[in-house]
This record gives structure tokens, C-alpha cells and sequence, in this order.
């Protein structure tokens, strides 16, 4: 991408659960917008200028002005494209506060067993990181039954905050259900979210954005065997 000084870009990696919210959200408030892959292996001139403190993605580049990390980005379009259709966060300060609160816990408890899924050594340390998976998602059921108020999302009758949040790790958690046989949004255990998943992906704003389950096992066997060199050579 030669320049994003006018108007808005977004700077991704295909795979990211992270990049993955920012598109959703911006599909979700028809933002048009110039994406552009990264090569993290080789972070571009760009990047490193727009995000000198992180070097990371996602980045979202709004008439020259730089915005990181991926839930401020989801509130950022939120706020700036206010007039459009749907809402991501709730009107009501309580509600706000509440979905801020469930997402915070996806990226703080939730998305680092998921990944210590695919990191773990031996099988022990893996059936411990699906545990608290688990445990998370029962949680995670509570927690839909209160914020979607009866109604098919986190945010009510269209996506919202949380969803974005906790769906853009479910390609994650499907890979990880193709390489092991073990099925987290279980209809007995978790009818809610089995529910909303089918829900979620069929969303026109998901569609297209969250990564076919094949491709990202693929993915996900290729770090599999980096962790496992890695872990071979100390």
C-alpha cells in the first residue's frame, strides 16, 4: 500500500482474530475502506511508523490518523460512524459497561487458553488449557443469557460488541475441534452459544471474513510444529 493519508485503511494479517473484529466491525457499519496483508516476518516501513510502540496489527488508519489495538478500534468505529446502522455498544451506561466487561474477559482469560491449546507440550498441559476453555465458555453462557436480553446476539437483535469480540476466536476453537475430536459448543452444555455460532457465522458481516475451518487447520498444524522446534532446540 504506497499511501493511507486520506480516508481508511486497515492494516491486517489474514489470520489474526484480532484484524478479524475491526473488519466485522467496519462490515458491520458498510465503512469502505483499503486493506492491506502485513508480513510480520518483515514488518513494513508503515507499520512500524503508524504503531512504533507495538509493531503489531490490526491498525486502523482513518484520515491519516492511526488508532491500535482491536476493541479500541471497535469502539473507535463505533463512536465515529455513530449514524449508522447498527449500534455496537448499547446506548445505556450499564449495559456499556457490562459488554466491555465480557470482552475484556475474552482477551484476558479466555483467548489465552485457547491459544496455550495449541502451545502445550505434553497432554497433560493441553487437557488443562481445554479445561479452562470450558470453563470459560459456561461462563460465557451466563453471560449471553444476560446481555442478549432474549434475543439472538450479545447485542441483542444484531451483532454487537462482545460478539465481535468472542466470535473472531472461533475459527481458533473449530480448527482445534477438527485436530482433536472435541467439540466446545456443545448443545448440551452450552445451548446459547451453540446456537449464537451458527448465528454469528452466517452473519453478512462475518461472512468472507472469518477464515474456512481447513485453512485454518492448516494454519494452526504449521505453528504446532514451530512451537515444537522451538521447545526441541533449548
Amino acid at each position: 500500500m504506497a499511501t493511507a493519508e486520506k480516508g481508511v485503511a486497515l492494516l491486517d494479517v489474514w489470520v489474526s482474530p484480532f484484524g478479524q473484529r475491526c473488519r466485522i466491525a467496519l462490515a458491520e457499519k458498510a465503512v469502505e475502506y483499503e486493506y492491506s496483508e502485513q508480513n510480520l516476518a518483515d514488518k513494513s516501513p508503515l507499520l512500524l511508523k503508524v504503531n512504533p510502540i507495538h509493531k503489531k496489527i490490526p491498525v486502523l488508519i482513518h484520515d491519516g490518523k492511526p488508532v491500535c489495538e482491536s476493541m479500541i478500534i471497535v469502539q473507535y468505529i463505533d463512536e465515529v460512524w455513530a449514524t449508522k446502522a447498527p449500534a455496537i455498544l448499547p446506548a445505556d451506561p450499564y449495559d456499556r459497561a457490562l459488554h466491555r466487561f465480557w470482552a475484556y474477559y475474552v482477551d484476558d482469560k479466555l483467548f489465552p487458553s485457547v491459544s496455550a491449546i495449541s502451545r502445550a507440550q505434553t497432554e497433560e498441559a493441553k487437557a488443562e488449557a481445554m479445561e479452562q476453555v470450558f470453563a470459560g465458555l459456561k461462563l460465557l453462557e451466563e453471560a449471553f443469557q444476560k446481555c442478549s436480553k432474549g434475543k439472538g446476539f450479545f447485542g441483542g437483535d444484531t451483532i454487537g460488541y462482545v460478539d465481535i469480540a468472542l466470535g473472531c476466536i472461533l475459527a481458533w476453537l473449530k480448527a482445534t475441534e477438527n485436530m482433536t475430536g472435541i467439540k466446545f459448543f456443545d448443545e448440551a452444555k452450552t445451548p446459547l452459544l451453540a446456537q449464537w455460532v451458527e448465528r454469528f457465522c452466517a452473519n453478512d458481516a462475518v461472512r468472507g471474513v472469518v477464515p474456512e475451518t481447513d485453512k485454518m487447520v492448516e494454519f494452526a498444524k504449521m505453528l504446532q510444529a514451530k512451537f515444537k522446534a522451538a521447545a526441541s532446540a533449548k
